[in-house]
């Protein structure tokens, strides 16, 4: 086959690329900026920002499906004044017309990357469902949403098909966020108030992801649907700290500081929404997932732990070596 991805370069992209390639598809590799650190012999295609005006036409023919990562992402730090229309211009506006210009060429499938904060930001006591209604909650989860909402539409209207994938915090060589801040802590040797966190979170390494990704450009059963996708073994903040001190040969000292002591220094330094994450629940049930696709996750939490330490172990090397 012949594959469209978008955002190639980025964090699961960069891992995308070579399961496809080994799978024997060829790609088209689509990116915003040309990278300055290229990988092998690829060659990327710079399309700058996405939004409702970009012409995929040319970029397109040939193609027998789309994989779409390429996103506004969700920000710590949100500076925009008008946050939701920006996320909009790219999530929403970007989407459809890469979709509506693929089903006008012919591209026969197309595999979006959506969020799981379209079901919502936590679970109390039942996992979210592929199955839900849908209730995003901030600006990212709602673009993410609306861009769904978009292509089923357009999928009714001229018989492309769409397959939505909804993964969890995504982790890996090269991850970001509130990962790579627990990996810096965890290294510095920093107490941590997490001792008396027994809350569920699911995690999807970026392996699994992509594995899965590569399932879903072509089985027969994805076409139409909505897929939640995980590890599929949820862990506390708790034990991601002491599995992560353990990859890393570091101690921990995790002190048993109550929860509602944890919210309330987290609204007097604006740093309530990353409490939330650390301390509440966020469960995916991949039930669906695996009947329809018969799809099991390769790689253990502990394999996706430790690839994840030894990347960030040779990074510090490196770094502290010039």
């Amino acid at each position: 086959m012949k594959i469209l991805v978008t955002g190639a370069s980025g964090f699961i992209g960069g891992f995308l690329c070579p399961v496809l390639e080994k799978a024997g598809h060829s790609l088209v590799l689509v990116v915003r900026s040309i990278p300055k650190l290229q990988s092998g012999n690829r060659k990327y295609v710079a399309v700058g920002d996405i939004g409702s005006l970009t012409d995929w036409v040319t970029l397109l023919q040939g193609v027998d499906a789309v994989i779409h990562l390429a996103a506004r992402v969700h920000v710590m730090s949100e500076t925009a004044d008008d946050p939701v229309s920006e996320f909009r211009a790219v999530n929403v506006c970007g989407t459809e017309r890469l979709a509506r210009q693929a089903a006008e060429v012919g591209v026969k499938r197309l595999v979006y990357v959506s969020s799981i904060k379209v079901n919502g930001a936590a679970t109390l006591g039942v996992s979210f469902r592929a199955d839900d209604v849908a209730q995003p909650l901030d600006a990212y989860g709602v673009s993410k949403f609306e861009a769904e909402q978009k292509l089923v539409k357009i999928s009714a209207e001229t018989g492309l098909e769409i397959v939505i994938v909804r993964p969890p915090l995504v982790y890996g060589p090269g991850v970001g966020g509130n990962f790579i801040r627990l990996l810096k802590l965890i290294d510095w040797g920093l107490p941590l108030p997490f001792g008396g966190v027994d809350n569920h979170r699911s995690l999807i390494n970026v392996d699994n992801l992509c594995d899965f990704l590569n399932v879903c450009v072509s089985h027969s059963n994805a076409a139409g649907q909505v897929f939640l996708v995980s590890d599929g073994h949820d862990v506390s903040t708790r034990d991601l700290i002491l599995g992560l001190a353990r990859e890393m040969r570091k101690s921990v000292w995790l002190l048993p500081v109550p929860i509602d002591m944890l919210i309330i220094v987290g609204k007097l330094f604006g740093k309530q929404a990353e409490v939330d994450r650390l301390c509440g629940s966020l469960q995916l049930d991949i039930g669906k997932t695996r009947r329809m696709l018969g799809w099991e996750p390769r790689f253990s939490l502990v394999d996706g732990l430790q690839k994840t330490v030894s990347w960030y172990v040779s990074q510090n090397c490196r770094g502290a070596n010039t």
